[in-house]
């Protein structure tokens, strides 16, 4: 496992800030988007059935429905301010996506310099490489690949799966917020 870092060469630096950008970003929002922090079920019912607002105070459909309380008159500035908490939910998932297309890149960098270096070792008297030399460098050489890709390919999913829940969480408020503007006299046309 060692080799394999060594083999990266200078670029395992920003290989690992990438992963532990793409650690932080995951967990983190992993832990923002949670159901009771967005759109706790128990507020989503006081709206449904039109009761007074019971439970889930500090969360993302909450801050929208005290805005929403406060701009009763103004159904545009409610959209725009649900739009603005839905903007807040996507923070950090654009940094993994440039991850996922980075790494790979990064550690194909670190292949190519490694493999200059292998063949840059090739005898001018004989023209052929030491061939037990030659094999391990091409090995090293390969390996910044396979760290770009294990950093990406887990920041590709994750940025998936983060992006499909940001927008089930927005079709979910959408719905919510329009039964608000109904209430408030409002005709929603989001």
């Amino acid at each position: 496992m060692l080799d394999i870092l060594k083999g990266a060469g200078l670029l395992i630096y920003p290989l690992g800030l990438c992963s532990f950008i793409a650690v932080f970003i995951i967990c983190e929002r992993l832990y923002s988007l949670r159901k009771g922090a967005v759109i706790p079920e128990d507020l989503v019912d006081s709206v449904v059935q039109g009761k007074p607002l019971v439970g889930g105070m500090h969360s993302v459909l909450a801050r929208v429905l005290e805005f929403s309380a406060e701009h009763k008159s103004d159904p545009d500035a409610i959209k725009a301010f649900a739009r603005l908490e839905l903007n807040r939910m996507e923070r950090g998932i654009p940094y993994l996506e440039v991850i996922y297309a980075a790494a790979p890149l990064i550690g194909l960098t670190g292949t190519v310099t490694g493999l200059l270096q292998v063949f840059s070792q090739i005898s001018p008297e004989t023209g052929l490489p030491d061939p037990v030399a030659f094999t391990k460098g091409v090995a090293l050489a390969l390996s910044a690949t396979v760290i770009g890709l294990s950093i990406a390919i887990p920041s590709l999913v994750a940025a998936g799966y983060l992006q499909r829940k940001v927008e089930n969480y927005a079709v979910k408020m959408d719905l919510l917020l329009e039964r608000v503007l109904t209430r408030h006299g409002s005709k929603p046309t989001v």
